[in-house]
């Protein structure tokens, strides 16, 4: 079963002076953390995150915290959305939501184990509560953990368990015992404390049964913790409001082989020409699809032709159809079509770390020089220039002047970078753009519109591509945090500085970028042939394709005498579908290599265990059975959860997984999680497989995409049956004559239309067969006998 959330952050309004962040949990893990925003009660961040959620979460929240470069940062309020209210809108929220007060006897996580007996003897009825342990409870202490017992109430009785010190991970294993009382029959409650030598002890969390539940089924397993009943406080706006948008997407996952009919029509319609695409599930797609949910499609068309090696051919199709719907040269790929939203995402997917290379150093000294730039003279802050200058306060003239060199002298390096980095531009992104260029070129072959071609080109690759990464670099993970306002300003200028403000500019990006193509068009008309195979095959899922790499601090395997942090040393890691390497620095030669193949877990760490954050941890198994951690460190939470996504993803077909692991460390001679003596003692907490970030680097899922597609083709299924086979019973030669065919049919040929038709029969039938399986699949989960595990 596929979930997926997504959110964008807008404002927060609040008091003082903040530097306001944002953190995403679902339950009680944290999966995503925004920017700060500095020295703003009105912070924008405007970043999009999708999380793939486990089956049975319960609730997203969001908390807005204060940033303090000393000491903990300050908790300002949060939000906290229930499954069913996410749910209950297939569109989604997005509004203004008011945050709410944090109280800590409501911020509670983890579950306990439990067993309960009811028994008689000669003094009557009692009750035997086994509690045996606890597990990822929340930290109290500084030390990030807890000091748990368990209070046991039953009646008008109480009874408690040990303490166990400096744990989230106890282990009791205590019968507590509670005689029946007169009176009518008493609920269970257990409640979880942290112990607290100096000051009140802090409440972790509840569980309560019923006295009809305790009669008829004793509790025995795990059960998750509440916090105490109480309505939640409204603060009435006083700590401020965060505009969210939130879709939850819920779907079944099939077995490979029930989505290969579908499959096989897609990439049948690409290979077709573009011109009879009528009954095609690309032409039904780009009919119904508009704003978030093409852009989503688009992604998944993308990711799915890329895993055949057609994405070339694919959006060949859909720019010759909209290139061959365009009668104005001019509004050319100007909306958001499927066609120009897919080559965004295609650029994304296939071109993101060529950006990165190219935009990369000059975007970095942007931010380090903060040097004033400004052309529009309402803005212009002429007492910043004085204060900056020795030479008096200068005329807006002189500081447009000024400005005009400043961008200049970015602008010139960045249009070097990328003209220069011709050879390093992907391959699949050349053979693209000598396909739109010949595309466009032969629908507008007339002399006045000779530079078509070429801004056809530069739209995308300058305008779609480069521009944004430019004014957004934070969203394209070209640095860490977004620009502060200045710096904001100074992007905007030089990714959208128009050509009219100054010759110079104007003739340098046009020049250049005509000199990108020129550079780029010899090399592809020598790939022709490829273009023609569809290009460079399964550009992202061979096995020898890196999904993912960068820098991240691991640990020895066995530091002696080292304190933690010079016992993590950096070392950068490569992963595809096959190994986990790491080396030195990326021109290492000597990798050291460990088979995906033999990963059996991959989790994150407790702070606690190295004093550090954003840990995780990576458990294999090698051949003799014998079982290896590597520790390894992240830079902030967000890389944390995409790694977690990708070696989770590239390890997913692994047998054996581990069912649970230790969340801590093993120090000192015992588990700095649950405190286990033995290193072999077994995992104290349930491993993950679901609960991981998504981004354009992941790896290709056909199966989840082609279900996506499914369920878009869904919506149009009636509007395809009355568009081609409501008529389909009466001669389509007379239709024209008779007045009797349908509107869509109008001025179509026989032969087109009977082929139309056929077609679309022939897609309601995949269409069917795929609502069969999804159906018997159901029953059979009813019926606790499904064949397929659910995918998360």
């Amino acid at each position: 079963m596929l979930r997926g959330i997504r959110g964008t952050w807008g404002r927060v309004l609040g008091s003082g002076s903040s530097d306001p962040y944002c953190i995403v949990k679902v339950d009680d893990e944290v999966v995503a953390r925004t920017a700060t925003i500095w020295r703003s009660l009105s912070p924008f961040w405007g970043e999009e995150y999708t999380v793939h959620l486990p089956l049975d979460f319960h609730h997203l929240a969001f908390y807005v915290l204060d940033e303090d470069t000393v000491g903990h940062d300050d908790v300002i309020g949060k939000i906290s959305l229930s499954r069913e209210a996410i749910a209950a809108d297939p569109r989604g929220i997005d509004s203004w939501i008011n945050l709410s007060r944090v109280d800590p006897d409501a911020e509670v996580q983890g579950e306990i184990c439990l067993a309960v007996q009811m028994l008689e003897d000669v003094r009557g009825r009692c009750l035997h509560c086994h509690v045996l342990k606890a597990r990822d409870l929340a930290p109290r202490d500084i030390s990030g953990t807890s000091d748990p017992f368990a209070r046991v109430f039953w009646g008008s009785q109480s009874v408690e368990t040990s303490t166990i010190k400096k744990t989230r991970f106890p282990h009791w294993d205590e019968v507590l015992e509670l005689r029946e009382m007169p009176g009518p029959p008493s609920p269970l409650r257990v409640e979880l404390w942290d112990w607290d030598m100096v000051g009140k002890n802090d409440f972790l969390g509840m569980v309560e049964f019923p006295a009809k539940v305790l009669q008829q089924n004793p509790p025995n397993g795990w059960f998750r913790l509440l916090p105490f009943p109480r309505a939640e406080e409204d603060s009435g706006g006083n700590l401020g409001a965060l505009r969210l948008k939130v879709r939850l997407v819920e779907d079944r996952v099939l077995p490979s082989k029930y989505y290969q009919p579908l499959m096989k029509l897609l990439a049948e319609s690409v290979l077709g020409p573009a011109e009879e695409d009528a009954a095609s599930p690309l032409a039904v797609l780009e009919e119904l699809t508009s704003g978030d949910c093409r852009q989503d499609l688009a992604t998944k068309l993308v990711k799915l032709f890329l895993g055949q090696g057609l994405a070339g051919r694919f959006l060949d199709h859909l720019t010759r159809r909209e290139v061959a719907r365009t009668t104005d040269p001019n509004t050319l790929f100007r909306s958001n079509s499927l066609a120009s939203k897919s080559m965004e995402q295609f650029m994304k997917l296939v071109g993101m770390p060529y950006l990165h290379e190219v935009l990369k150093p000059v975007i970095n000294r942007v931010f380090e020089e903060k040097k004033y730039m400004e052309l529009d003279p309402c803005k212009m802050d002429l007492g910043r220039t004085r204060r900056i200058s020795f030479k008096g306060t200068p005329s807006e003239e002189h500081v447009r002047e000024a400005s005009l060199g400043l961008l200049t002298g970015y602008l010139g390096p960045i249009m070097d970078a990328i003209v220069g980095s011709v050879g390093r531009c992907p391959t699949a992104m050349r053979l693209t753009f000598k396909q739109l260029h010949q595309c466009v070129e032969e629908r507008f072959p007339q002399a006045e519109h000779k530079d078509v071609k070429h801004l056809a080109v530069s739209g995308f690759l300058f305008l779609r591509f480069f521009a944004p990464a430019i004014l957004t670099p934070k969203l394209f993970d070209l640095r860490d945090q977004h620009a502060d306002p200045q710096t904001g300003r100074s992007l905007l200028l030089l990714a959208k500085v128009p050509a009219a403000e100054s010759p110079i500019l104007g003739a340098l990006s046009r020049g250049k970028a005509c000199s990108f193509e020129t550079k780029t068009l010899p090399f592809q008309k020598e790939s022709g042939e490829q273009a023609k195979a569809g290009g460079p095959a399964r550009a992202l899922i061979p096995p020898s394709v890196t999904i993912r790499e960068g820098y991240l601090l691991k640990r020895k395997e066995e530091p002696a005498s080292l304190a933690t942090r010079f016992a993590f040393k950096k070392r950068y890691f490569w992963l595809n579908g096959e190994t986990f390497s790491y080396s030195k620095s990326p021109e290492w030669q000597t990798r050291s290599t460990i088979p995906v193949s033999d990963i059996r877990a991959v989790e994150r760490v407790d702070e606690g265990a190295f004093q550090l954050p954003h840990v995780m941890q990576v458990v294999t198994q090698d051949g003799a059975g014998t079982r290896h951690t590597i520790y390894l460190q992240c830079k902030n939470v967000n890389e944390l959860n995409q790694w977690l996504s990708a070696l989770r993803k590239a390890s997913a077909p692994n047998p054996d997984k581990l069912a649970a692991c230790h969340p801590g460390a093993f120090r000192s001679a015992r588990w700095t999680c649950c405190l286990q003596t033995e290193r072999s003692a077994a995992g104290c907490s349930r491993t993950h497989f679901a609960v991981t970030l998504g981004d354009w680097s992941d790896p290709l899922d056909p199966d989840a995409e082609t279900q996506t597609v499914y369920r878009q083709l869904l919506l149009g299924r009636d509007q395809l049956r009355m568009k081609f086979l409501e008529d389909s019973s009466m001669d389509p030669s007379l239709g024209a004559d008779t007045g009797k065919g349908s509107r869509a049919t109008e001025g179509v040929s026989p032969d087109a239309l009977a082929r139309h038709r056929e077609a679309a029969a022939h897609l309601l039938e995949v269409l069917e067969d795929l609502d069969r399986a999804h159906e018997e699949f159901q029953q059979r989960e009813q019926g606790k006998t499904a064949l397929g595990p659910h995918r998360p």
